[in-house]
């Protein structure tokens, strides 16, 4: 994946960058309800797959933000031209494997890759991310609770790679919601970041399906 490394002398939350790098636990999260009446219909009309639906427009609004983007690496940062996602397949036995997936590409040209990708996954039965796993977006669901909150496992010694999680779609009143979680590496990204993140899948979500 090609990226580029951002000049420190110039960065301008370097010193949010030090510090939270000395932090233990040096993540920032939240859950949002994320307005997807639009997808569930167009979904059920054309009879669309609902995951990797979601997670293409996941993956368009986490590219839209470069902090989304960007990679602690060594003393410094870099910052990704695209980040591809890492996702959860369920396996028949009850556990899971990766499936890193492409997604720079349209709406219609993503969906038989994706499904390939995903029947590849699910016969490989990998649970690792491939070479550059720095470059990954990873992403996950819970599709059998519709929770308000979710604390994820993180490694030791930390990661910057971005943690995209859904529950459960729920009914209020005539609308569809989904909580949505969202984790990220405090030193690269901060609530204003993740604010712009939600900003664009309503956007995304609101181009491609309304």
């Amino acid at each position: 994946m090609d990226y580029k490394e951002l000049d420190m002398s110039t960065y301008a939350r370097r010193a949010h960058f030090d510090y939270f790098r000395s932090l233990a636990y040096p993540y920032v999260g939240v859950t949002v309800n994320v307005d997807i009446t639009d997808l569930v219909r167009k979904a059920k009309e054309e009879e669309l797959p609902f995951f990797l639906s979601l997670c293409y427009c996941v993956a368009q609004a986490a590219n839209a933000v470069p902090e989304f983007r960007q990679r602690i690496h060594g003393d410094g940062i870099i910052q990704y031209d695209w980040c591809q996602t890492s996702h959860t397949v369920a396996l028949e036995d009850g556990t899971y494997c990766y499936c890193p997936l492409e997604s720079d590409m349209s709406f219609r040209d993503y969906l038989p890759r994706a499904r390939e990708a995903q029947e590849l996954a699910r016969q490989q039965r990998s649970l690792t991310d491939g070479e550059d796993g720095d470059s990954l977006l990873f992403i996950s669901s819970v599709p059998y609770i519709s929770y308000t909150a979710l604390v994820q496992p993180a490694p030791f010694p930390a990661d910057s790679n971005p943690r995209i999680t859904w529950g459960k779609y729920f009914a209020q009143g005539d609308r569809y919601l989904l909580p949505l979680s969202v984790l990220c590496h405090h030193a690269l990204v901060d609530g204003l970041h993740i604010s712009r993140f939600y900003d664009t899948l309503d956007m995304v979500l609101s181009s491609l399906f309304s």
